[in-house]
């Protein structure tokens, strides 16, 4: 996990954002363990550069962890997104985009994981466009080995298809959310992370 926001160099920034990513992956995955609860409640606050866009949200984040135990936290994953049945708050991206879940969003995205050379590893109980698998790709994309796959333009296009086209509004209902506390604060810094990769890709064009 990562404990810094904004870094100086370029080789910096691209680990900080794989980094990121990899949060993202582990704490909407599953509820997070003691171990990483851990991490959150030290992680610094203050960015290099007063000012950040993600600092003040990076700081509601890691000020709820502290205010947390560690079984609330698992309470809220468990209230929000697990269940037997219709989850309070669905987590995956063909929900968002069609209102169904294995519907044609996740069959265009399987093609796309599969032109770069991905597949879902088989003991993954949850489909391809879960958040969770969409950051891990997003990870790999930064800071895999290899570079016909791991390079901005491939970032470029599968943040565009999958990523910015339904992670918003899945923040936008988790913060609505009257149980959220711990997700809400994630929420609110997954949207202005979002924000800031979207305006990073932009200026790419």
């Amino acid at each position: 996990m990562t404990d810094r926001i904004p870094v100086s160099s370029a080789l910096d920034e691209e680990t900080a954002r794989a980094e990121v990513y990899g949060l993202l992956a582990a704490l909407y995955y599953a509820p997070p363990g003691p171990e990483l609860l851990a991490q959150l409640r030290v992680a610094v606050t203050e960015a290099p550069a007063a000012g950040g866009f993600l600092e003040e949200p990076w700081r509601q984040l890691v000020g709820v962890t502290r205010d947390l135990r560690d079984d609330q936290v698992a309470d809220e994953y468990d209230s929000l997104f697990g269940g037997i049945g219709k989850p309070e708050v669905y987590l995956f991206g063909s929900h968002y985009l069609s209102g169904f879940l294995n519907e044609k969003p996740l069959a265009q995205l399987r093609g796309d994981l599969a032109t770069l050379g991905l597949a879902r590893d088989e003991t993954m109980p949850e489909t391809e466009d879960h958040i969770a698998y969409l950051c891990e790709v997003m990870r790999y994309l930064i800071a895999g080995d290899d570079v016909e796959v791991a390079n901005l333009t491939q970032q470029q296009k599968f943040f565009g298809a999958h990523v910015q086209t339904w992670v918003p509004a899945m923040c936008d209902a988790i913060s609505a959310h009257p149980k959220a506390r711990f997700y809400a604060a994630l929420a609110d810094f997954t949207r202005a992370f979002v924000s800031v990769e979207s305006q990073g890709f932009d200026m790419m064009v």
